[in-house]
């Protein structure tokens, strides 16, 4: 029996811990987040930007806009929105699996975002937690001293530290390259 009562703890150990991984990896997304998008978040799933009544999925790396009377999904912008600077827009962080289905809600919702332009892009942030980011302009210091983005290197000598670095059935539709250029954040 006291052979059974142990085996049973360490299971129930084990799965909690397993549990608590699991959360801890949804939890937590700051290495997709793009670097125009806001700080002070650990996990986004879609961001909206009031001023263009689209979404950003942030897992899939993903537009989804609304056109021809449906929702569609793809990797960049079409030309209309390419000449918003998405660094500026405000964005609205959105943990809801298909925002775009409740657009009606969203927008009257955050309607008074509008015009606001006061967040803090991730490509302005010295947050060392940021520089895992591909594209933050910390990134490749870090990577290149082998250092772990929880150590703070601070700034760089000789390196100006603020320089930019550049529907059917409920579902979007997704569109193809095909669409034009990247209009995307440069």
């Amino acid at each position: 029996m006291k052979n059974l009562m142990v085996i049973l703890g360490l299971l129930v150990g084990t799965e909690l811990y397993q549990n608590s991984l699991a959360q801890v990896n949804v939890n937590i997304n700051i290495g997709s987040q793009p670097i125009w998008g806001p700080t002070g978040y650990d996990y986004v799933n879609y961001y909206y930007l009031p001023d263009l009544d689209i979404y950003y999925n942030v897992p899939q790396q993903q537009w989804v806009y609304f056109e021809g009377g449906r929702w569609i999904t793809a990797p960049v912008l079409p030309p209309r929105y390419s000449s918003y600077d998405l660094y500026r827009l405000h964005k609205v962080v959105i943990n809801d699996n298909q925002p775009y289905l409740r657009n009606a809600v969203y927008r009257k919702q955050y309607a008074s975002f509008k015009g606001r332009y006061d967040q803090q892009p991730i490509r302005d942030s010295r947050d060392t937690k940021y520089y895992v980011i591909k594209n933050h302009p910390m990134h490749n210091q870090v990577a290149n001293r082998g250092a772990r983005p929880g150590g703070n290197p601070g700034p760089q000598p000789g390196r100006n530290n603020d320089q930019q670095r550049g529907h059917a059935n409920g579902r979007p539709e997704r569109a193809g390259r095909e669409q034009g250029e990247h209009h995307g954040p440069r």
